[in-house]
């Protein structure tokens, strides 16, 4: 997991060498990269990509939650 939570602040593992960025969870915007069909959150200068399953805990701990999720009334869905 490039994420963890600790007491409502969000640390995120920006590199291979562990480096982590922390911001609190109520600064956090989860996002959806639609060509991908990932979610990620920006931070600084760099785009993490997340699990699902690490958006939700984000968006539980107070990070807003900015994904697009698709439909299967959408043209477009991959569902």
């Amino acid at each position: 997991m490039p994420i963890r939570i600790e007491n409502r602040t969000c640390f995120f593992k920006v590199n291979d060498e562990g480096r982590e960025y922390s911001l609190p969870a109520a600064e956090v915007t989860v996002s959806t990269d639609v060509p991908r069909a990932m979610s990620y959150v920006d931070v600084g200068a760099e785009r993490v990509y997340i699990t699902e399953q690490e958006a939700d805990a984000l968006t539980v701990a107070g990070a807003t939650d900015g994904r697009q999720h698709k439909k299967v009334t959408t043209p477009d869905s991959a569902i």
